[in-house]
């Protein structure tokens, strides 16, 4: 009985990659039975929902149970310790750092989010973490290394950085704790209140089950609502508006492709291949990054999720400081590339 956690783990592991790395062929074979006709608006929506919702539950799931189990070694107390006398602004630094050797996008960036909260780290270092994860990734870089050029590369991602740790900063110093839901102060409270003696290879596992246990089974809701979203916009809004625009030289360019991406939901490698077709069609580079920053860094699932654990003035805060860092980006890009 004592080894029940453990073989309990390693199955739901081996059926969790069985069924994560099956998505696509399962998807492809669902969708030949539903009666959409192929390569319509419809069918590449309905595509995008079938395979991102298992997609990011699946997703979710690993990470809080793996953030579930990490925290066990971590206790409030000593990650306390870990931060003392550091000021704010290297908090911000160390946690954009992480964020971005971490290869999570958005939505699966958020339980780490809610584990940093929970072990009283500042919010606004926990911010930092949560802008660089998703929006300084390696695939972007790959490819902006390939197209243009290491200097575009590296300014991408210095910009990138410097937005995530500008923006921990800034929310920091606002003093917005208060805007954080009841139940984030109430599961650091009781954690705050546990006996800080090293548990077990059993109760660490079973940490990790509980956690997703209570916050996966708080937030799925808004997964499906805000992939429902990305999905329909994924299906109906064509690569030739989003083009028709981006090129231009106008003012509102940058900020008006940062608006359209907010709404959408995917991956930096999921974007790519958008990013390529806006860029072939004559959209201007800093328009397209601004546009691919809020999609990865901004994106309508993530903004949903992250409901249940602020209050809709924090999300003001936080939208707006990090959409303010990526139009800067577009704008410099745009003047270094114009």
């Amino acid at each position: 009985m004592k080894r029940k956690p453990l073989i309990l783990s390693v199955i739901s592991i081996v059926a969790w990659a069985a069924l994560y790395f099956s998505l696509e062929p399962l998807t492809g074979s669902l969708m030949r039975f539903l009666p959409i006709t192929p390569e319509g608006p419809l069918y590449e929506a309905t595509r995008f929902f079938i395979y991102e919702v298992p997609k990011v539950l699946l997703l979710l799931v690993i990470v809080v149970f793996t953030v579930g189990v990490i925290r066990t070694f971590f206790s409030p107390e000593r990650t306390r310790q870990l931060l003392e006398g550091k000021s704010l602004l290297m908090g911000n630094v160390m946690a954009s750092g992480l964020g971005v050797v971490t290869p999570f996008c958005s939505c699966s960036a958020v339980p780490l989010f809610i584990g940093f909260m929970e072990t009283g780290i500042p919010l606004g270092v926990t911010f930092s973490f949560l802008v660089a994860a998703p929006m300084i990734n390696e695939v972007a870089l790959v490819l902006l290394w390939g197209l243009f050029g290491w200097q575009t590369a590296v300014l991408y991602a210095s910009t990138g950085l410097m937005i995530a740790i500008a923006s921990g900063y800034t929310i920091g110093r606002l003093k917005v704790e208060r805007f954080v839901e009841a139940w984030v102060h109430e599961v650091r409270q009781r954690t705050e209140h546990t006996a800080d003696v090293a548990p077990g290879m059993n109760e660490r596992i079973s940490a990790g089950f509980r956690a997703v246990q209570e916050i996966v089974g708080k937030v799925w809701p808004y997964v499906l609502a805000g992939i429902a979203v990305g999905a329909g916009v994924h299906g109906y809004v064509p690569e030739d508006f989003l083009a028709s625009f981006m090129g231009k030289s106008s003012w509102w360019a940058v900020p008006l492709s940062v608006l359209i991406g907010i709404p959408l939901y995917s991956n930096a490698a999921g974007i790519i291949p958008i990013v390529l077709a806006l860029l072939e069609k004559g959209a201007s580079l800093g328009t397209t990054l601004s546009f691919m920053m809020a999609v990865i860094g901004l994106s309508l699932p993530e903004t949903i999720i992250l409901r249940k654990v602020m209050k809709l003035p924090l999300i003001a805060i936080f939208i707006c400081v990090v959409g303010v860092g990526i139009m800067l980006v577009g704008y410099l890009f745009n003047i270094i590339y114009g």
